[in-house]
């Protein structure tokens, strides 16, 4: 999980700076993945604060009829990762796992992960199971082993470095998958951090977009920023809900967003 502290020294100038360096850096990935120039990217982060946009926004351009990708969220069995695997096999396919963690605490869907990332010429899964699994298109048996040639990308909220670092009982394979892939951390640790985020994705219309004025907008910056360590989280997810309860001149707004998004005292 990741760990937060308040602000560090950087200025808020600085830090906005910093974001937008990742997120130009993820945009560069994600796109030289949708190429086929990447086989595999790990983007670590906070939940809430846009790396899922960033890939779904690239993803609608790249293949917008959905024929070419496949995005994986919720619980994945180690069966059904081999099915999804197999689905997305081919040269120029991509499978994302987004707001699937669950993926990296089994042994037997770790080890699967790695043969797909594997960095040699030929990529060989094999899932040596009694049991005969179909493959959902056509209905035809899925063999027990198969070359893979798609690419893989994965959006999670672990943190990678630390986990290893302080030796996760899965941190083997953790190093053996960023070994194989590329990884960028979004870096985003700090109250601080999170805050300029929300602000910057607000500056770009995030809000206007859902008809809120320029003095609702304030209004909503001024709440979270105010009411930081009583939120039960601090996201954009956030911003929106108070944006919606601020929309449209309530003036009890501030209360009935203090009871809907923050904890009690």
């Amino acid at each position: 999980q990741r760990q937060m502290c308040i602000r560090d020294s950087r200025s808020d100038v600085e830090v906005a700076a910093e974001i937008e360096e990742s997120f130009a850096i993820l945009d560069y990935l994600v796109n030289k993945s949708l190429k086929g120039d990447l086989l595999s990217l790990i983007v670590a982060g906070p939940a809430g604060l846009g790396k899922s946009f960033s890939l779904e926004d690239a993803i609608s351009k790249w293949d917008a009829a959905g024929l070419k990708h496949t995005i994986a969220s919720g619980y994945v069995t180690p069966a059904s990762l081999y099915k999804t695997l197999y689905t997305r096999r081919n040269s120029g396919e991509v499978l994302v796992f987004d707001d699937a963690d669950s993926v990296f605490g089994d042994e037997t869907s770790l080890n699967l992960l790695k043969a797909a990332l594997d960095t040699s010429e030929k990529r060989v899964i094999s899932y040596l199971s009694e049991r005969k699994m179909k493959d959902d298109n056509n209905g035809s048996t899925i063999p027990k082993s198969f070359e893979f040639k798609g690419t893989v990308i994965f959006l999670t909220n672990l943190d990678f470095d630390r986990m290893i670092e302080k030796e996760h009982k899965n941190a083997v394979h953790f190093k053996a998958m960023l070994s194989r892939a590329h990884y960028i951390d979004m870096g985003m640790r700090t109250v601080q951090d999170y805050i300029v985020r929300i602000k910057m994705v607000i500056g770009y219309g995030m809000l206007k977009n859902k008809g809120l004025t320029q003095e609702e907008e304030n209004d909503v910056i001024n709440f979270i920023e105010t009411r930081t360590s009583r939120l039960r989280e601090l996201s954009l997810r956030v911003a929106i809900k108070i944006g919606e309860i601020r929309k449209g001149g309530e003036k009890n707004w501030a209360k009935m967003a203090e009871r809907t998004t923050c904890r009690r005292k």
